[in-house]
């Protein structure tokens, strides 16, 4: 039941993004093009020529996996139920992503965007917004990170870019959702499954992404699988090297009234290997209203979801899968 197949590239395409960052609005079309025909099939796929250092990359995954040694009582000076906003790290088991499963079986760190105590969001008690906390032991940590959450913040926002185009929507229709945007990278350790364990306990359970875009950085060990809309069953997302996954969060399908997918997805680490990664949750302005796009609607049809902002899904997602 944790198996899942391994099909053609067609299923999971690799999307040169490069002409996102031409002057030519006709290169940028032509991505948003491949960008329209992936979020219409799966809305998984891949990107490559994204523009991030390869050398950060291997900084982010090394301060992650020295993280992870650390003993047990020097991760939990950092634990996230020391923090009001989310923020550090999340022990194993800590949170259940499907419904009805066990605990996912993986340990995490979650870093944001940062933002001071007088900060009017923190004042007002938005979710989510405050500082960081970082582990004292790893002096690399902090700068790698915020490095990184820099660099993938301005891949995100082309990213949106790229999708605006690809619904045929003026290019900035977006803007608002990416202007002080909230985002999360998450390192994540999954440890091998045991063979003998509960059958239905996973790395992380099957879920849907709570944001907006998941821009997926896996080191070399797979474990990823999709849910294959046109099989209706598992295939792998296996790595590929310099290479984001890109996936479609709720807030894209609520947008487009579900002709862009948030498609399941899982981790079944079967591998007998340590296995890292580290996602991107790219989740926008938490003021921004998230409703549908009228040109998304077929004659006649009706929106299927009411109008939320950021924050108040986000809220919603965070009580769902963490008691």
């Amino acid at each position: 039941m944790l198996e899942a197949a391994r099909v053609s590239q067609s299923s999971l395409p690799v999307i040169d993004i490069s002409g996102l960052s031409s002057p030519n609005l006709s290169d940028r079309k032509a991505v948003a093009a491949k960008l329209r025909a992936a979020c219409l099939y799966n809305g998984f796929f891949y990107i490559s020529n994204h523009g991030v250092d390869e050398g950060l990359v291997a900084d982010v995954f090394t301060e992650a996996a020295a993280f992870f040694d650390l003993p047990p009582e020097t991760k939990a000076e950092v634990d996230k139920s020391r923090s009001k906003v989310n923020r550090g790290y999340e022990p194993l088991q800590g949170q259940t992503l499907e419904p009805g499963a066990p605990p996912d079986l993986k340990e995490g760190y979650y870093v944001g965007p940062e933002h001071a105590p007088d900060d009017p969001r923190v004042l007002a008690g938005m979710f989510n917004h405050g500082a960081n906390q970082w582990p004292s032991s790893r002096p690399n940590f902090k700068p790698v990170m915020e490095a990184y959450l820099n660099v993938m913040l301005d891949l995100s926002a082309r990213m949106m870019g790229g999708i605006a185009l690809s619904l045929d929507l003026p290019e900035g229709y977006f803007k608002g959702y990416c202007t002080d945007a909230m985002a999360t990278v998450r390192l994540l350790h999954y440890p091998p499954q045991a063979a003998n364990g509960n059958p239905d306990q996973k790395g992380a359970g099957a879920h849907t992404d709570f944001g907006g875009l998941t821009l997926l950085r896996q080191g070399d060990v797979g474990g990823l699988q999709v849910w294959d809309q046109a099989t209706g069953g598992w295939i792998h997302a296996d790595p590929v090297p310099g290479t984001y996954v890109v996936n479609l969060g709720d807030m894209i399908a609520r947008w487009s009234n579900d002709r862009y997918r948030s498609t399941l997805h899982r981790v079944v680490n079967a591998s007998g290997r340590e296995r890292y990664s580290v996602p991107f949750f790219y989740t926008g302005n938490y003021a921004h209203k998230v409703e549908c796009i009228p040109t998304c609607l077929a004659p006649g049809e009706e929106p299927k979801y009411p109008p939320v902002t950021v924050e108040e899904h986000m809220r919603a997602m965070y009580k769902r899968t963490y008691k």
